[in-house]
């Protein structure tokens, strides 16, 4: 799992990069796009992991 966050983390920086690149609205969206799912990734590892943990997972 560990691993998947990490790549999350990465997508997210590199979303962020190309925020900050971005010279036409295309590039932007996708920045905000790359961004946005690097992170609710990241959320969606976390919850899952917390919810095996507490044994209320769905298989």
């Amino acid at each position: 799992m560990i691993y998947f966050m990490v790549m999350g983390a990465i997508l997210a920086v590199l979303g962020l990069g190309a925020i900050s690149a971005s010279e036409e609205l295309g590039l932007t969206l996708f920045g905000y796009g790359l961004f946005g799912f690097g992170v609710l990734f990241a959320l969606f590892l976390l919850k899952r992991h917390f919810d095996h943990q507490d044994g209320v997972a769905r298989p």
